[in-house]
């Protein structure tokens, strides 16, 4: 089974999208920022790293809003998604992403979407907006 993570920052009613990069699985498609746990890490050591790697910023990780079950290349995935808290909002140092933008979840076009993110996207929505 292998692990991945989403960071939800949710900030006065709208959520943090990326749109991916032109390459591999996805790209070009908008997704909740996050990716794989790595050897030896925990899901927030994982989200800690990913945030600094992809935006450039500091998170504080909170609560677990949802898990998620998949296939992914014939193997067994695991999606975890949390609530993190930013450093900054803007001003990211884009690395995975061609861009990012605060939208309300109404705003989303699920047809372009990463797969797997749409599998928790009810939930969290639901958490963000209780």
């Amino acid at each position: 089974m292998k692990y991945s993570i989403a960071g939800i920052a949710f900030v006065e009613g709208k959520v943090l999208i990326g749109r991916r990069i032109i390459k591999g699985d996805m790209g070009g498609r908008w997704e909740f920022p996050g990716g794989k746990v790595e050897d030896g890490e925990n899901y927030e050591q994982a989200l800690l790293r990913e945030f600094k790697e992809e935006l450039g910023v500091d998170i504080v990780v909170g609560k677990e809003i949802t898990v998620a079950k998949f296939q992914h290349h014939n193997e067994e995935r695991e999606l975890h998604a949390f609530f993190v808290t930013l450093s900054r909002i803007d001003n990211f140092e884009l690395c995975e992403h061609t861009e990012t933008k605060w939208v309300q979840f109404s705003e989303i076009d699920k047809t372009n979407f990463v797969d797997s993110d749409l599998l928790i996207f009810d939930e969290v929505k639901k958490a963000c907006e209780n």
